[in-house]
């Protein structure tokens, strides 16, 4: 009964993954198109309420169809309260779970991670802090732009 429930699920979770990915791909895509600065501007109006609602609501649904059922206890912080989460220990796919569950914040991310397919244009969307591992000066200019957008008075969403 195990084995058989493994053949006729594991595709048809493998299926419903690609389809979300997708799906959050498409709208990451539309939220970004043409938009100036490309990271240097925060993103406003439909732009950002698309990537808030759709992607958190697509990664909610990604990880349901994982077999993760997340529920939240208390009041998330929020963007006047706390404009930085902190998630430790930041070495695995449950900081996507985090993010979805906050509204989807920007993040810091490697900035070779924004050029891979997909999920690259996905992480584009929310905006990430990106450091770079070859440039000496990359930790002194993560922790500026942090400032920087945690000063913003709400114009970039909250940082993880």
């Amino acid at each position: 009964q195990t084995v058989l429930q493994g053949i006729i699920l594991l595709p048809l979770r493998a299926i419903c993954i690609a389809v979300i990915l997708l799906l959050a791909w498409l709208f990451a895509s539309i939220a970004t198109f043409r938009h100036p600065g490309k990271g240097s501007v925060p993103l406003k109006g439909w732009r950002r309420r698309m990537i808030q609602t759709t992607l958190s609501c697509l990664t909610r649904t990604l990880f349901f169809v994982m077999g993760f059922q997340v529920k939240v206890k208390g009041k998330i912080a929020s963007l006047q309260e706390a404009p930085i989460f902190v998630a430790a220990p930041h070495s695995s796919f449950f900081d996507a779970i985090i993010s979805a569950l906050t509204g989807m914040p920007s993040i810091v991310s490697r900035a070779e991670n924004l050029s891979t397919p997909v999920f690259g244009t996905i992480l584009s969307s929310l905006q990430p802090v990106s450091v770079s591992r070859q440039d000496p000066d990359s930790r002194k200019n993560t922790v500026t732009e942090i400032t920087k957008r945690a000063l913003s008075r709400g114009q970039w969403p909250q940082v993880i």
